[in-house]
């Protein structure tokens, strides 16, 4: 099980697949699938049936989870992907961006 360095509300980079070089707010992770739910990417056509809230039914259009390994995280100082680190401090592990050192 490979370790999830992405969390509910960071910003990413779609690194591949057909959505590839759009950004995004994650919106939810599935750990044990390791994939995550981004705003805006891989979007889904859902065919639903009439009920109280949709009381036409219909098409809606909706996020899919994507893979994590597609998915990179920006780095907050140059807005560019980057890899995450982790480090101590004090008594707090913290996340930060490999390429700016700036703490996440």
């Amino acid at each position: 099980m490979t370790k999830i360095r992405i969390k509910k509300g960071d910003t990413v980079y779609v690194m591949a697949g057909n959505d590839k070089g759009k950004t995004g707010k994650v919106l939810s992770v599935v750990v044990d699938e390791n994939r995550a739910v981004v705003e805006g990417v891989n979007m889904v056509s859902k065919h639903t049936k009439p009920n109280t809230k949709q009381p036409q039914g219909g098409i809606i259009k909706q996020e899919a989870p994507i893979h994590i390994s597609n998915l990179s995280l920006i780095d907050p100082k140059s807005q560019k992907p980057t890899r995450v680190g982790y480090k101590f401090d004090g008594d707090k592990k913290v996340r930060y961006a490999k390429k700016s050192g700036e703490e996440i």
